[in-house]
């Protein structure tokens, strides 16, 4: 690896991708982010081999620390936050029947009527933070709007919703 040949990594790949794969996939959870991720995996491994010290661990532990921390900041990153925020709480947001074990969509708890009677620009906040994931900063950022304003909407939209609901 140090001197560059190529068959050097084939052999890494072929003898470790397999235990690296499965660390990525448990972290990530989706197959294709896994194979992605693995592949920039030995992309990593092929351009830092040089940092490889053999006194400090054995060679699979540094790359199974590379493929791990890899995985950690690919679900950490921008494009794996969105898609989560953009699967929609109805998929999420179930009530198991213990008796049949049937999923109840969000619709059915009532709580998109309870959001009715807010004004337009608190029920978007509401919907964003509780329905799509985003944070309040998150938010802020991707719709420009100021962060103390989604902060003071949002306890407003609360205020209203514990009264409508009759909630102290």
């Amino acid at each position: 690896m140090k001197a560059r040949d190529q068959s050097a990594l084939e052999y890494l790949y072929d003898r470790y991708s397999a235990a690296l794969y499965g660390v990525i996939f448990r972290v990530v959870k989706k197959e294709a982010i896994a194979e992605e991720v693995l592949q920039d995996v030995f992309v990593r491994i092929w351009d830092r081999f040089n940092s490889y010290d053999p006194v400090k661990g054995k060679l699979f532990t540094w790359m199974l620390n590379i493929a791990r921390n890899q995985a950690i900041d690919k679900t950490r990153s921008r494009e794996i936050s969105k898609e989560q925020k953009t699967g929609g709480i109805e998929n999420v947001v179930s009530r198991i029947d213990s008796e049949t074990y049937v999923e109840q969509p969000i619709e059915g708890l009532g709580v998109r009527d309870v959001l009715k009677g807010l004004p337009q620009e608190q029920k978007f906040v509401v919907e964003q933070l509780y329905f799509q994931g985003y944070t309040q900063s998150e938010l802020a950022e991707e719709f420009n709007i100021p962060l103390g304003t989604v902060k003071t909407r949002l306890r407003l939209a609360m205020q209203q919703l514990r009264s409508s609901l009759g909630v102290k």
